[in-house]
């Protein structure tokens, strides 16, 4: 036990995130995490949700367990597996069981992408029974009372095929998370790439420019991540076009024409 004590400090958030609240959102978790209330965060690529989920552990003093959800992730890698070390066969934690045990945040980051039989796993931790079950060693854990369930999507990106299913979304709370307002995304551009308050506020600039092309043709607008990419490149030296067309307008379209106009915005502002 003191072994996998030892092993839940890895995940302890010892250094404060850099976080802007936007909108009230950090109230909202502290009561959903002392209510023991699963959370939901919904929003586009790049908007802040990981950062703020790492925010709100340190704030809260809980260790912080990230799965980045994929189609290969299989219950057993959610839950825990039998390994075999040298002659014997031991029980691995996953890290839901992990979580569970020791009171985490266990973070599901873009479930979506999961398989619909491996997040079935959840449903009995994400409503009032708060219990995991160990099929393979026929146990049942009930969650500790500091354990928090949190999971991202970005509805942006739904489809027939990867869609929250309602069974799943109705045992959560949902916060809603978008581009943050402009003088709050130029605080974070700046603090998060170390630049100017004037080439913070240019990047800004963009990213609203950039985002308004939605409406034709583009298909989802440029993230606040990418704007601090950007505004790094231009910290180290790099020319503001060149560091705009490889932080910004290459990664997130491969039209040749979508580019172009890209480009036209960043030597208009820049």
């Amino acid at each position: 036990m003191k072994g996998q004590e030892q092993g839940i400090e890895q995940y302890r958030v010892t250094q404060e995130p850099f976080y802007e609240e936007v909108s009230g959102e950090k109230g909202l978790l502290k009561i959903a995490a002392e209510s023991k209330i699963p959370v939901m965060l919904k929003g586009p690529t790049g908007c802040g949700k990981t950062r703020f989920v790492q925010h709100m552990a340190y704030e809260l003093g809980r260790p912080l367990i990230t799965v980045a959800c994929h189609e290969d992730l299989t219950a057993s890698d959610l839950v825990g597996r039998y390994l075999l070390k040298g002659e014997e066969t031991v029980w691995v934690d996953g890290p839901l069981t992990l979580g569970v045990k020791h009171g985490a945040i266990v973070y599901l980051d873009e479930i979506v992408e999961a398989r619909k039989d491996t997040t079935v796993i959840i449903h009995p931790l994400s409503d009032d029974r708060r219990f995991l079950p160990l099929e393979k060693k026929g146990q049942v854990l009930e969650a500790v009372d500091d354990f928090m369930l949190v999971i991202s999507y970005n509805p942006g990106y739904q489809s027939v095929l990867k869609e929250l299913k309602q069974s799943t979304k109705q045992r959560f709370v949902g916060i809603e998370f978008s581009h943050p307002p402009k003088e709050i995304e130029v605080r974070i551009v700046q603090h998060e790439a170390k630049v100017s308050k004037d080439i913070a506020m240019s990047l800004v600039k963009l990213g609203e420019k950039v985002r308004n092309l939605r409406s034709h043709g583009l298909e989802e607008g440029v993230s606040t991540r990418l704007l601090i990419y950007a505004g790094a490149l231009i910290r180290q030296g790099v020319a503001p076009e060149r560091a705009c067309e490889a932080a910004v307008t290459r990664p997130i379209t491969d039209d040749q024409d979508m580019q172009r106009s890209i480009q036209e915005l960043v030597k208009a502002i820049f």
